[in-house]
């Protein structure tokens, strides 16, 4: 049964109300009246035309073009599947949404529905029994999220475009481009999700408990003082309100470090899971904290809408979401700031990243906790040893120029309720010519993740999410890098990397280095920029692809000495592998790959035509 859950802050914190999570109070119906029957429908009608480009794209299934001018997909139950679509560079599918019939089994048309269509081609798909319950429950959180986004009175794009970074940020429609079922969040009931989804945009206050820091590991960066950093994060009141509590209960406060954590997280897990911790005082729960901050789109990192200037706070939160568990180990807390640390100052010394303008937002300070029974029970990488941990990444506010603004680099996917794409307002915005504009877009995106890999065969994960754009009159001036620690990889054996920094390192085949490029940057992200800006007339992808191409070579002829690793990572080759994300996901859920081993854990099927491959630039151009 639910309950109240209302956690008062100590009384001589800061006088605020504290977070209400709704409870047994709240009407019930209420929690779900976005699921009506017309967005509902709309909601399906978008899932399954995407689902039916996604798994064309990665030939998990194989659209027939019949005389007609239409396509047709035989599920192997019988169902059938029509709909007009132009295939374009990358084998990217542009399925006309409102042309799409699903035939059951024996002929006769029927509603879309998502569901139906996992359904219909479980077999295709390589379900099995015990993927496939998880599956379709993660279609319907996703369904149920498009149908609450369109419920809330969206703003257009051109008015999203002239928003502040969080209203872009839970303005967005979609999530991962590629994912179909990309906003499963399973373990949200529906009060909690009204309360922590990014979309939801309300404003959340964090749980703080106190960790014995004999089983605690707490770092930081090299020019970061612990002290002197938790009084600017917390403020000197409620920091000197948590340590009196500790003092008040015959403990010493010098003897515990503080940990965030999401209130999802302290009701679900710390709560239960750990009440041995909590009844030895080896945790101790302090309340909520004063600042209010908003969800990001990557669930469990929050930024802070009370001091925008004061860092990120990511959390550990053990919902399943698009194929893993979100937590954070204990294990990885304790090199994060070194990491950090090592990448900010490899960019400030690399001349070619310098006048790119790319920064990371470091990740300064990290803590977790390790708990004696978990830890000595589970295996490296078990779930139960990532519940409690939490970081602090810089916020991007500080980093702003007169005149500068900043959006998720995913907002450039988004296209509103009219079709109409945020890219093309800020094209409009910029009174650039469309390919200038993209032009201006690669030169702060593109080339510093060339000449990452390139020169010091460095490698991000650059998705839309990952990438916050630094705007000016709405034309890209540079690209903030985040979620460093677990997401960059060298892939040099001779690199020198410091002791803390070595985690980092990857053995990945030769063969497959580049990859990285062509299937993050590539195949997840400018393939559907391409369809978007086609699609509106903007720009042709033979246009589209031209400015790649010529923005590669310009970094390339400005970097001669690179020249012979460019002949060993050709850029412009013919062709590259189809690297499949669906088909992880499809393959399990609730672990897509080992991340000790994520080259070992890749889908690759067959080869895509480079797009850029025809431009490759002449011997000797200037």
């Amino acid at each position: 049964m639910s309950i109240d859950r209302t956690v008062p802050l100590p009384s001589t914190a800061p006088a605020r109300p504290p977070l209400r999570v709704v409870g047994a109070s709240t009407d019930p119906r209420g929690l779900v009246d976005h699921l009506e029957p017309k967005a509902w429908a709309r909601a399906n009608r978008l899932l399954v035309r995407k689902a039916l480009a996604e798994f064309a794209h990665e030939r998990l299934i194989t659209p027939e073009l019949g005389d007609d001018g239409h396509y047709t997909v035989h599920a192997p139950n019988g169902a059938r599947y029509r709909f007009t679509a132009h295939v374009m560079a990358l084998e990217h599918w542009r399925i006309d949404v409102e042309s799409i019939v699903r035939h059951r089994p024996g002929g006769a048309a029927t509603e879309l529905d998502a569901l139906d269509l996992v359904l219909d081609l479980r077999e295709d798909l390589g379900l099995n029994e015990q993927v496939l319950p998880v599956y379709l429950e993660e279609i319907t959180s996703t369904l149920a999220s498009s149908a609450f986004r369109m419920g809330k009175g969206r703003s257009s794009a051109m008015e999203l475009a002239r928003s502040d970074f969080q209203e872009i940020e839970a303005g967005m429609t979609e999530g991962h481009p590629c994912f179909v079922a990309n906003n499963g969040r399973l373990g949200f009931d529906a009060a909690e999700y009204r309360a922590y989804a990014p979309e939801a945009a309300e404003p959340v206050r964090l749980v703080w408990v106190a960790a014995r820091r004999s089983r605690t590991v707490f770092s930081h960066s090299a020019d970061l003082d612990p002290e002197d950093f938790l009084r600017s994060e917390l403020g000197p009141e409620p920091l000197a309100s948590f340590r009196a509590q500790l003092e008040d209960l015959g403990l010493d406060a010098a003897d515990y470090h503080l940990v965030p954590v999401h209130p999802w997280q302290w009701w679900n897990r710390l709560a239960v899971t750990f009440a041995a911790d909590l009844a030895r005082r080896d945790l101790v729960c302090l309340g909520y904290g004063p600042d209010e901050y908003r969800a990001q789109q990557s669930i469990r990192t929050f930024f802070n809408t009370s001091e925008p200037k004061r860092h990120y706070v990511k959390t550990a939160l053990s919902v399943l979401n698009m194929g893993f568990l979100r937590g954070l180990s204990a294990e990885y807390m304790e090199a994060t700031p070194a990491i950090n640390d090592w990448l900010a100052a490899l960019i400030a010394e690399d001349e070619t990243l310098r006048r790119t303008g790319m920064e990371v937002l470091r990740e300064r300070a990290a803590v977790g906790y390790r708990a004696t029974h978990y830890a000595e029970a589970a295996p490296k990488g078990s779930p139960y040893r990532k519940m409690i941990a939490g970081l602090w990444r810089e916020s991007p506010v500080p980093r702003l120029a007169e005149g500068e603004r900043v959006a998720t680099m995913a907002s450039l996917l988004h296209t509103d309720a009219e079709g109409a794409s945020f890219v093309g307002a800020l094209i409009t915005e910029s009174g650039l010519a469309p390919a200038r504009w993209l032009r201006r877009y690669l030169d702060a995106y593109l080339v510093p993740l060339l000449h990452s890999f390139y020169a010091h065969e460095l490698v991000f994960m650059p998705h839309g999410e990952n990438v916050i754009l630094v705007l000016r009159e709405g034309v890209p001036q540079r690209v903030l890098m985040k979620d460093i620690a677990e997401e960059i990889a060298v892939m040099s054996a001779d690199a020198h990397l410091p002791g803390e920094v070595e985690r980092i390192r990857a053995e990945v085949p030769e063969d497959m280095r580049l990859l990285s490029l062509f299937t993050d940057v590539f195949d997840c992200f400018l393939r559907f920029l391409n369809g978007i800006l086609a699609d509106a007339g903007m720009l042709s992808q033979e246009d589209f692809w031209r400015t790649v191409a010529e923005c590669a070579a310009d970094y390339q002829a400005s970097v001669p000495h690179l020249a012979e690793r460019f002949e060993r990572y050709d850029l412009f080759t013919d062709r590259f592998a189809l690297s499949c994300l669906n088909r992880l996901q499809l393959r399990n859920n609730r672990q897509m790959v080992d991340l000790e081993d994520p080259a070992g854990g890749l889908r690759l099927v067959g080869t895509l035509e480079n797009p850029i491959a025809v431009y490759r630039p002449r011997a000797g151009r200037d």
